[in-house]
């Protein structure tokens, strides 16, 4: 049997070795054909022997025989199965004819056989192979019927013999039936097994593939989802069905989704379109296995689905689709803006520092320059000590002030590249208040500006780093003297609260407006446009503040109006102990503290919390 279906298989057309179906079919077609006319011819010897010499309707009906061998080559060479089955409908009718008409016509044992022949068409599986034989077997049966009534054909011979041959042909063709039968019976086992593997191959395939695959209608109702949606989302497939899978696009992501299917189902291929989905995850709390939800980013693709796959069971336009989980790329793409806007928001500092620099640093020096030449002219100029004196003191005061900008720049860079360091030891802050609020008296008095210290004799030391304490409070004060207008009033208050000590310097000062309240502690960073601004300064301060009050990981809140002031809020820990090596801590411009809205009950100005990350 293997060698016969080894030779079948090698007469093969290319077109049908490549599907199982197919090749049973050619091989079903070619099999019978060639080993019955193999064995006639076979046979024709041991007929004549035993008949003796034939007449010339055995002789044609032999010769006939050749025929299947013919067909079965067309089909070999052509791969055209449906052509065959059409010819050998043709063929057998045209023997059946041929015996009939040399027997007696209607009356001919030959003519049972035209039954055969849409039976032998049935095993193409086609209705129009069928329909063709059928109508064939049809015509020739009243050609035969026409023929007996009009007397075209020689009269029979009602022998003996007759019934014999009758008998013969009644025989055969029933034989024949049942063999086409056990092929066509052959042919569907055959289909069926088929069908069971290339539904268990899809089954598998679809169960153990990453992506998702469903078929829509066109408002998005799922008609089927495969079960990699489970894995995906967390819930089992049977309650994605229908508008199930909808309800979980999120609400913003809707129209998006229903667009693309519509898109889809009126013919439109290759539509894509990104949106999330609600997945169900399962979180195990204090020995309990609890749910919650969280939206994953799907690229889902779809095209109209074929007529033909829809199996022709509803007129209405139907989508496939595939849906992938494309989270982490929209997370990496995120990262990217992230990076994108870190980097431009580096080149804008940068810019910033150079325009804020070249002002901070070139006016000292000019002034620096300016009145020594004016000294190492005393003689020309005629300098008196009086003025000598306070040339000196106006280089000095400049000379002090480039190396603030400078401190302040080694500072912040310090802080950036987390090699500031915080050495903590039990200080008195009130004597760093009040020290510090007795350096800034003078500069406060000479800008027509109330300076008031309000700290309680009975607060306790803290544990923290006092330099940078004394650096807080410095910056902080500074700042609000600056930016305080002549008669207007700066206050330093603290007090404990808890575990921690709470720090105000509130001002009735120019105050910060929204858009630029979120920005303030960025290095260099300045409210208001540069051209604008009445107050000279780098922007480090505050930034300095902040990246401070960070590594103690404290808290500072700033609250601001327009022309109505601003007060900022240093929370300090009592005791500081530091949880991580100083070299870890995070830099100032990269997250250290995040800026988050701190509504105020009752209140109208809008003020930014400022918290360090966990």
């Amino acid at each position: 049997m293997t060698i016969i279906q080894d030779c079948l298989d090698a007469l093969l057309h290319p077109s049908a070795r490549y599907d199982a179906l197919t090749r049973a079919r050619h091989r079903a077609f070619m099999g019978p054909r060639l080993l019955g006319s193999l064995v006639a011819l076979a046979a024709f010897p041991v007929y004549l022997a035993i008949r003796g010499a034939p007449t010339a309707l055995e002789v044609a009906a032999f010769a006939w025989l050749v025929v299947p061998i013919l067909l079965s080559y067309f089909l070999s060479r052509t791969g055209r199965y449906e052509g065959a089955h059409v010819l050998s409908s043709t063929a057998l009718a045209g023997l059946v004819m041929m015996i009939a008409i040399a027997t007696g016509g209607i009356e001919s044992f030959a003519t049972v056989w035209l039954v055969v022949i849409p039976l032998e068409a049935a095993l193409s599986a086609s209705r129009r192979v069928v329909t063709f034989a059928s109508m064939l077997a049809l015509a020739c049966l009243l050609a035969l019927i026409a023929m007996n009534y009009f007397g075209v054909l020689p009269p029979l011979d009602a022998g003996a013999a007759h019934g014999v041959f009758m008998a013969f042909g009644i025989a055969s063709a029933t034989l024949y039936a049942a063999g086409v039968a056990f092929g066509s019976e052959a042919l569907a086992r055959t289909g069926t097994s088929l069908l069971n593997v290339e539904e268990d191959r899809y089954r598998l395939l679809a169960r153990n593939m990453c992506d998702v695959i469903s078929r829509h209608r066109r408002n998005g109702a799922v008609q089927f989802i495969s079960p990699a949606a489970e894995a995906l989302l967390g819930v089992p497939a049977s309650e994605l069905q229908d508008h199930g899978l909808f309800d979980r696009v999120h609400v913003a992501d809707r129209p998006a989704y229903l667009t693309a299917l519509a898109a889809a189902a009126l013919g439109n291929d290759g539509q894509s379109v990104e949106f999330r989905l609600r997945r169900d995850v399962a979180r195990a709390s204090q020995g309990e296995a609890r749910h919650s939800a969280d939206f994953i980013w799907v690229e889902m693709r779809c095209r109209p689905l074929e007529p033909a796959s829809a199996a022709g069971t509803s007129a209405e336009p139907e989508v496939v689709a595939v849906m992938r989980d494309i989270t982490e790329r929209k997370h990496q793409e995120h990262a990217l803006d992230l990076a994108l806007t870190t980097a431009e928001r580096a080149d804008a500092a940068k810019t910033r520092f150079l325009a804020t620099m070249s002002h901070e640093l070139r006016t000292p020096l000019n002034a620096i320059i300016g009145f020594s030449e004016m000294m190492v002219q005393e003689d020309a100029l005629s300098l008196d000590a009086a003025r000598r004196k306070e040339y000196a003191q106006l280089i000095n005061d400049s000379g002090q002030h480039l190396l603030s900008v400078v401190n302040s720049i080694l500072d912040i860079s310090k802080m950036e590249s987390g090699n500031f360091e915080i050495l903590p030891e039990p200080f008195a802050p009130r004597e760093v208040l009040l020290n510090s609020s007795n350096l800034l008296a003078l500069k406060a008095r000479d800008n027509g500006i109330e300076l008031v210290t309000r700290v309680p004799e009975d607060l306790p030391q803290i544990t923290g780093d006092p330099r940078a304490f004394r650096q807080i409070v410095l910056n902080l004060v500074s700042n609000a003297v600056k930016f305080t207008e002549r008669g207007g009033r700066v206050t330093i208050s603290a007090r404990v609260e808890g575990s921690r000590m709470v720090l105000r310097v509130m001002d009735n000062g120019v105050g910060i407006a929204q858009e630029d309240l979120k920005r303030i502690g960025d290095p260099f960073f300045q409210a208001g446009k540069t051209y604008q601004r009445r107050h000279e300064g780098t922007g480090l301060g505050l930034s300095i503040v902040k990246s401070l009050v960070a590594l103690h990981r404290g808290e500072i809140d700033v609250q601001s109006k327009v022309e109505e002031g601003t007060t900022v809020t240093v929370m300090l820990p009592l005791t500081f102990v530091p949880g991580v090596d100083v070299s870890e801590a995070e830099p100032a411009s990269d997250n250290i503290a995040t800026l988050t809205p701190a509504p105020r009950p009752g209140k109208q100005d809008q003020g930014y919390r400022v918290k360090k990350s966990a």
